[in-house]
């Protein structure tokens, strides 16, 4: 019992003689600083209320705890649920769309009726509907969440540059309560804006040509029309515009529906671009790519003449006895090629095209050839999408058409002045007189001139291995067509215009007509080209696509001689 309380006394004392004997080997400590001194130990009390006091801690955080997921759980819970944190986009600014001139055409407006995305506003000028397009607002569905985030073009130029122009919307979280206030808002990611775009139209040329084509459309009367000016060196589009046209601003909100349905149910098709996406027979309008043909292939020379009697007669095929004729729509005597041209004689274009008595023809495969060279027949690559490709007749065709059915001379005659199964755009004729008038150079049409962060690369353009000369005795025959010839009403003062009129036969008892006219001016130094397609008139009318050009070039002359000047 006594060496059990030793050794506890040995592990809490020190006993005297250990005292005394430690002290005769005393360290040399240096009590300033504090060496050899004994450090008093945290006494159990200190350390009991320390206990207490961490005890004390833990229950009071117990307490609070089982407070609130407990006697209040059921409260928070329900408040919790009532705050909700929703994902809503920014929306980007549309880019805007300007004309040649900085004129404004498209831009964005404060969201009407609470919207939160901005509203697209166009100008209010007649003739840019089909050019411009038009877009579809982002929607919500019945629980007001978006899902249409975006401001997508739907036509025109606002389809086709739809990424440059709508940019990027940024991303945001919103925390609201129960009464839909908001509690917090945090912007995750900004958005990034559309590009701005310059076209090269000119507003006021185009405004003006819609207005002449429709003019004309509601007195003669025709279904619609079109009319396209292109620069002829650099494939800008000076003016492309179709009658009848939609409001973009009527479309984009939607809220007009009985103006929606009266276009959606109208015969004469107001949706339809005319002058990319319609197909039409071009009649007399081809003649001058055969007569470049025909220089080419050595078949006739400029100076011979045909002499047009009224028509030409062949044996008929499936009636021998009888003859099928080929009328001419006047007899215009001795003709050469500048003369045919001027006065668009049908019996010099059928010898020269399929070949009569001792004048060789091109025969259908060289006029498949050459206004294929042309761009006739294909896409022109213009920067507006669904453009469609055109049609020209040859033996396969119409294997495929008519069941089997053999070409014929006959064809190869109506081939030959743009009737029979021809059809092309108007976009496609001019970019076909732009190459006549720059001595055959193909351009690509194109509407945009810059932009503002978008590469829009380079327009094409191929050039075609034909002398010059048969250039320009066409250019003789295009110019004599407006000083003496079918294209008279365009002898205008203040500019020298060459033109080729056409008029194309259409439906089974042809009693209607598309009137065309192409060309292209300054006449000495050629900048621009153009057609104008009216369709669908009576055969009866005297009053053509000529006129249109007319009024526009009277215009033109007081308000815009900058485009009438050579360069």
């Amino acid at each position: 019992m006594r060496l059990f309380k030793k050794k506890r006394k040995w592990n809490h004392e020190i006993e005297p003689d250990e005292i005394f004997l430690d002290s005769q080997n005393i360290p040399q400590f240096n009590t300033q600083q504090l060496e050899g001194r004994f450090e008093k130990p945290i006494s159990k009390r200190t350390i009991a209320w320390l206990g207490v006091f961490l005890i004390l801690i833990g229950l009071i955080f117990s307490w609070r705890l089982g407070f609130v997921q407990v006697a209040r759980g059921e409260a928070y819970f329900d408040q919790a649920e009532k705050n909700s944190l929703s994902k809503q986009p920014i929306f980007s600014e549309r880019g805007i769309i300007y004309d040649r001139n900085d004129v404004e055409l498209a831009w964005n407006i404060e969201g009407q009726n609470g919207d939160s995305f901005p509203h697209r506003s166009y100008i209010d000028i007649s003739g840019l509907g089909h050019l411009l397009g038009f877009v579809s607002y982002p929607s919500k569905d019945s629980a007001g969440f978006y899902w249409q985030e975006e401001l997508v073009g739907k036509d025109g130029v606002e389809l086709s540059y739809d990424e440059l122009l709508g940019g990027e919307n940024g991303l945001k979280i919103i925390e609201t309560n129960v009464f839909g206030e908001m509690q917090s808002e945090n912007v995750v990611e900004p958005p990034e804006h559309g590009g701005n775009i310059i076209l090269s139209i000119d507003s006021r040329v185009q405004n003006k040509l819609f207005e002449s084509i429709a003019s004309l459309a509601k007195r003669t009367p025709f279904t619609g029309g079109a009319g396209i000016i292109l620069d002829v060196n650099t494939g800008e589009i000076l003016a492309l515009t179709n009658f009848p046209e939609y409001d973009p601003e009527i479309l984009s909100s939607g809220e007009e529906t009985e103006v929606i349905a009266r276009y959606v149910s109208s015969e004469k098709k107001p949706f339809l671009n005319r002058a990319v996406v319609g197909l039409y027979t071009p009649g007399s309008t081809v003649k001058p790519f055969l007569a470049i043909g025909a220089l080419n292939e050595g078949v006739i020379s400029p100076n011979k003449k045909i002499l047009s009697t009224g028509s030409i007669s062949i044996p008929n095929p499936y009636f021998p006895d009888q003859e099928s004729v080929f009328k001419d729509w006047k007899a215009h005597g001795w003709v050469d090629m500048i003369r045919a041209l001027a006065v668009s004689s049908n019996v010099y274009f059928y010898e020269i095209g399929g070949g009569y008595e001792n004048q060789r023809g091109l025969g259908i495969a060289n006029i498949e050839k050459y206004v294929r060279l042309f761009g006739l027949g294909d896409k022109t690559g213009v920067d507006l999408y669904e453009e469609v490709e055109s049609v020209i007749p040859n033996p396969e065709w119409k294997a495929r058409i008519f069941d089997g059915d053999p070409w014929r001379i006959g064809d190869t005659y109506n081939t030959a002045i743009g009737q029979y199964g021809f059809q092309v755009t108007p976009l496609q004729l001019t970019r076909a007189m732009a190459a006549i008038a720059n001595y055959g150079t193909l351009v690509t049409p194109h509407l945009v001139r810059s932009s503002q962060g978008g590469d829009l690369g380079l327009p094409t353009s191929e050039s075609m291995d034909i002398n010059e000369e048969y250039f320009t005795v066409v250019h003789k025959g295009l110019r004599q067509a407006v000083t003496q010839g079918t294209g008279r009403a365009l002898y205008v003062p203040g500019v020298k215009v060459a033109a080729k009129t056409g008029t194309a036969q259409i439906g089974t008892s042809r009693r209607y007509v598309n009137s065309w006219v192409t060309g292209f001016f300054p006449y000495e130094n050629p900048r621009f080209a153009f057609t104008v397609l009216m369709e669908r008139g009576p055969a009866s009318n005297t009053t053509g696509a000529v006129y249109v050009m007319r009024d526009l070039f009277d215009w033109m002359v007081q308000n815009t001689p900058e485009y009438l000047e050579a360069n």
